[in-house]
């Protein structure tokens, strides 16, 4: 099962069965990512870009993230 987090422009897919803890979201992005509050993901404390960077750096692909008027092109990491 999947969580999605969404701003005007994009949305983060998180896959928590794929994560392996490895903290890049946290200590990229400690504004946006906070395992320790709920939501976990604060999307609108980051730019489209820095949230489109970190999600390029996750080791596991359990982030993913589309923009949001191009809902067919899900940008996957592994």
């Amino acid at each position: 099962m999947s969580k999605k987090y969404s701003n005007d422009e994009l949305t983060i897919e998180w896959k928590p069965d794929l994560c392996v803890h490895a903290g890049e979201c946290v200590k990229r992005l400690p504004d946006v990512y906070n395992p320790k509050e709920k939501p976990w993901i604060k999307i609108e404390n980051g730019t489209t870009e820095e949230l489109k960077s970190q999600v390029n750096a996750c080791p596991s692909g359990a982030l993913s993230y589309y923009m949001n008027n191009e809902k067919n092109d899900v940008k996957e990491e592994t």
